[in-house]
């Protein structure tokens, strides 16, 4: 990594322009699932597999915006014991690797405040911050901690946001604009939207931020199409928390299935 890439956002930006894909690729992991240990291992395995940055998701009692499978890998890493400073602690064993960009709910980050938050979450190393139930009207003090600390607050808009929202939304996006593929929650598609050039465009024409697209992206050929519509980077999640909850050696199973993904990006 360069000297002078000094900040997540920094970090995020050279991940995406440094990627030698077609789209950089940012696999999901689920902290503390299957163990807090286990899961450090799952996201070394993905940075040695190709990827390009890692979304590391806190395990929450109400994850609105969680399908089935990553929903119970939660509710499972909660029950084991995990919590938000063994999540942090995975975030800094993996930050020196690739950026982190954490995904938790806005409870976690109100409750002890934006500026204790994110500045504990920048001390993990992270690189960045998604919030998916932070609306654009009450994220401003959290979008004022995290560019004081350089960490990239990263916001999400959807096929149905309305145009004029779309831009507000864009042009305070920080590392990347996460754009949801599909109305939903997370999970796993056979097929791709028609509409899925036409929701990265738009993405596109609302920000200068890399655009990568998420939600219901899950094998080689979805992340392929992904790229070949626009979409600077690609985020499978649901995929690879169902193979890690499969297999005996969730490690190697997540490993593999990143490999091939990062395969088919570089073609």
């Amino acid at each position: 990594m360069s000297a002078t890439v000094t900040t997540g956002v920094d970090r995020i930006a050279a991940a995406f322009a440094g990627s030698g894909k077609q789209a950089a690729l940012m696999p999901y992991l689920m902290g503390g699932f299957p163990s807090l240990a286990e899961s450090a291992k799952i996201g070394e395995a993905c940075v040695q597999a190709g990827a390009d940055l890692l979304e590391l998701g806190v395990p929450y009692s109400d994850p609105l915006a969680d399908g089935p499978v990553i929903h119970e890998a939660g509710t499972r890493a909660l029950a084991a014991g995990a919590s938000l400073a063994g999540v942090l602690e995975v975030a800094r064993a993996l930050a020196p690797s690739m950026p982190v960009v954490l995904m938790c709910y806005a409870n976690m980050v109100l409750a002890p405040g934006p500026d204790a938050f994110v500045e504990r979450l920048a001390r993990s190393g992270a690189s960045g911050l998604i919030v998916p139930d932070l609306p654009l009207e009450e994220a401003q003090e959290v979008l004022g901690a995290c560019d004081d600390r350089g960490v990239a607050l990263v916001p999400l808009v959807a096929p149905t946001t309305p145009p004029e929202r779309l831009a507000l939304i864009g042009g305070r996006a920080r590392g990347f604009l996460y754009t949801v593929s599909v109305v939903g929650t997370t999970g796993e598609r056979g097929a791709l939207s028609d509409r899925f050039a036409e929701v990265v465009a738009r993405a596109k024409a609302s920000t200068t931020a890399p655009v990568a697209l998420g939600f219901g992206i899950s094998t080689p050929e979805h992340a392929l199409q992904a790229a070949r519509a626009g979409a600077d980077g690609v985020i499978v999640g649901t995929r690879l928390v169902r193979a890690a909850n499969e297999s005996e050696d969730p490690a190697g199973a997540v490993g593999e299935l990143v490999a091939d993904l990062a395969s088919a990006l570089a073609e």
